[in-house]
């Protein structure tokens, strides 16, 4: 197929729909671009992959980049990676300059997002041409080392690690398949349940469930009350904005997105790590750091650089290496599944016109999201005063139908998406990690078969030691990584003695 045939009238109508979607989501605090991906998955099915594409990454750039309007206005983060924003963003807007820091904080998403699509497009052939040499020992240990790092770097280590191993347990129940070296017979499954998980757990319910009805019942839990300020959001004066407010920050815009790009490759840590690490170093490279936190515009800046930087970031490892960057490009798998297509090494090389299609998109998604963001701020500001018991219903319908039609009208779908829903509530009210989960979840068969075709191949454990320098080299960062989450919790035991002292 011709590339420039991809690029229809449609093609970029979806792009802007999707973004202005999830500008909306991520505007609605409680909902994600996540979210929005989730529940619009099903949509993609009858699009094709290049169109289907275009509007799930016209959300997953908008809902990034929404969650800014009531980190700023209201103090609430619309997204996890917007916790930053809220830290100069609202200060900005009690001083009356609401739609100044709006403006700020579009801006310096467009710029992050431009730089890390250009790592994206320079950086993940030239990973995908390395990885293409892997054998089955490295492509195993790749995926170990991704789950260790989503485990290190969660809140709790022990939680990360038994969140990942619990996502690659389920993901191994059904039949053992043979293709996998596998003998063909059920395991995990319960007798009444051989009919219906003789396939294992369909992949789309379960992400719809964690990230769409979870999100639904957890919101719902606390009563679908008014958030403060809903009912009056003030942008502030109509003033006329000064682009002056950026001179000086050209270093500050290019290191918080290459910080966001990075933490975007790096599996699982998600935006808010991003942001909040980029706020600091602006902060510490500051000459004066005592106006952070009340409504300094360069820590807008550099919050919001770093978070749109991560879009591109986050795309790296999925598709030069099959590994999700974040929840939301996990997601994003579901897409290429349902197309019959299996992201990794040979994609890029096997796929270029869906290759080029999808940086074509992530271009236009940028773009669209600066002019409509611009230019219609004070009409998206409104955004935050929709009110939830009317828009939930409406995703949870969304929810369900999307659930049952993905594999042409299968009712255990359906009871796929509660399960997950419920287990994704009960999650999150225990502590659970739902990022090492879900990446657990996808990779598990992926590292099954990887662990069994190395054993079969050389018939001994040691070769996962001794096959290449890149088998030691991997080893060696998950040390590093465990060291990290090591020095980290003990850092924070000291901190706490010490509070406590």
């Amino acid at each position: 197929m011709d590339f420039l045939s991809i690029l229809t009238p449609f093609f970029f109508t979806l792009v802007a729909s999707g973004t202005v979607i999830g500008i909306i989501f991520g505007a609605i605090p409680g909902m994600t671009a996540t979210m929005a991906v989730a529940v619009c998955l099903p949509l993609t099915y009858s699009l094709g992959l290049e169109n289907g594409l275009a509007l799930l990454l016209g959300l997953y750039v908008g809902g990034i980049s929404g969650g800014l309007v009531p980190a700023i206005l209201l103090n609430i983060p619309g997204t996890p990676s917007s916790i930053a924003t809220t830290f100069d963003g609202y200060p900005m807007t009690q001083k009356g300059d609401g739609e100044s820091a709006l403006r700020i904080a579009v801006i310096s998403s467009f710029v992050g997002g431009i730089i890390s699509l250009a790592a994206l497009f320079f950086f993940a052939p030239a990973l995908a041409d390395f990885a293409i040499k892997f054998s089955y020992v490295e492509k195993f240990l790749i995926i170990f080392f991704a789950l260790t790092v989503m485990a290190a770097l969660s809140s709790n280590m022990l939680v990360g690690v038994f969140s990942g191993v619990l996502g690659i347990f389920l993901s191994l129940i059904g039949a053992y398949d043979i293709s996998r070296g596998g003998n063909g017979e059920l395991r995990l499954v319960p007798e009444f349940l051989e009919y219906y998980l003789e396939g294992g757990f369909s992949l789309l319910p379960v992400l719809i469930g964690i990230f769409g009805l979870s999100t639904i019942l957890i919101e719902a839990e606390s009563g679908m009350k008014d958030e403060k300020g809903l009912s009056s959001v003030k942008i502030g004066k109509g003033r006329r904005f000064d682009f002056s407010v950026f001179k000086g920050q050209f270093v500050n815009l290019i290191r918080s997105s290459g910080i966001g790009t990075f933490v975007g490759i790096l599996p699982g840590v998600g935006g808010s790590a991003a942001s909040i690490l980029a706020y600091s170093q602006q902060k510490n490279f500051s000459k004066n750091p005592e106006r952070f936190g009340k409504g300094e515009p360069s820590g807008v800046m550099a919050s919001e650089s770093a978070n749109n930087g991560l879009t591109g970031g986050a795309l790296v490892p999925l598709l030069s290496l099959g590994i999700p960057g974040d929840s939301t490009t996990a997601i994003l798998i579901g897409a290429f599944t349902l197309q019959g297509i299996q992201v990794g090494p040979l994609f890029i090389g096997n796929n270029p016109v869906t290759w080029d299609a999808m940086i074509v998109a992530m271009l236009a998604a940028n773009i669209v999201m600066l002019i409509v963001m611009i230019f219609a701020i004070r009409h998206i500001a409104k955004v935050v005063m929709i009110p939830k018991n009317i828009l939930f219903p409406i995703i949870l319908m969304m929810c369900v139908v999307g659930a049952y039609t993905i594999n042409y009208g299968v009712m255990f779908d359906v009871w796929t998406l509660l399960i997950f829903g419920l287990f994704g509530y009960f999650a999150h009210k225990v502590g659970l990690e739902i990022a090492p989960f879900i990446i657990g979840f996808i990779l598990g068969p992926s590292a099954e078969i990887y662990f069994v075709k190395s054993i079969e191949s050389f018939g001994t454990l040691s070769i996962f030691f001794t096959k290449s320098w890149i088998a030691v080299l991997l080893w060696i960062l998950i040390a590093l990584s465990v060291w990290f989450s090591v020095a980290i919790s003990r850092k924070k035991k000291r901190d706490l003695t010490a509070s406590g002292n």
